[in-house]
C-alpha cells in the first residue's frame, strides 16, 4: 500500500489528473472515504485531464455518469445506494468495465464484481486539519503496482 499525503484540494485534483493521463479504457478505479472526504475533488480533477470538469456532477441517483472525449469513455459510479452485487449485474455494470476508464465510488459495495486488477483509493480526513487527506492508495496487479510507482 502507498500513501499520499494531500494538503488542499489542489493536490487531491493534480494527482487525479496526472492519474487519468495514465489510464485508458478498461482501467478501474475503486474511491472510497467518508463523505466530504474528498472523492467528487479527485474525480473532478481526474475529468480535467479530458477536459470534462465542469460536467461532473454526482451519479448518487443516477448509479452512473457516462462522459467521453474522443475515443476514451469515462464512467463514474456511485454503488453506495446498491444492495448487493446482482443490482450491479443487473444495470449491465460489468460491461463498462472493457468499454472505458472506470471510477467507482464505494466500489467496496461491488468487490466480488470487480476484475482482479484495478486501482483502490482509500480517502481519510485528517481531524487536525480541515484541508489534509491521507490516500491509501492499494493497486491490485503488476501492471497498477507499475503505474503507482511512476506516479509517486
Amino acid at each position: 500500500m502507498y500513501n499520499y499525503v494531500s494538503n488542499s484540494e489542489n493536490d487531491t485534483m493534480t494527482l487525479a489528473y496526472n492519474l487519468a493521463s495514465k489510464l485508458h479504457n478498461g482501467d478501474i478505479v475503486v474511491l472510497s472515504g467518508d463523505l466530504g472526504s474528498g472523492k467528487t475533488k479527485f474525480t473532478e480533477g481526474f475529468l480535467s485531464y479530458f477536459g470534462l470538469e465542469d460536467e461532473i456532477s454526482s451519479p448518487t441517483f443516477t448509479i452512473v455518469n457516462e462522459y467521453q472525449k474522443n475515443s476514451t469513455n469515462i464512467y463514474h459510479f456511485d454503488v453506495y445506494r446498491l444492495s448487493s452485487s446482482d443490482e450491479f449485474y443487473a444495470i449491465g455494470g460489468e460491461q463498462y468495465f472493457e468499454n472505458g476508464i472506470c471510477i467507482i465510488e464505494w466500489g467496496e459495495q461491488i468487490k466480488d464484481v470487480l476484475p482482479k486488477e484495478y486501482l483502490h483509493i482509500m480517502f481519510e480526513r485528517d481531524l487536525e486539519h480541515e484541508s489534509k487527506r491521507v490516500l491509501n492508495i492499494q493497486p491490485y496487479g503488476e501492471k497498477y503496482q507499475k503505474l503507482i510507482k511512476e506516479l509517486l
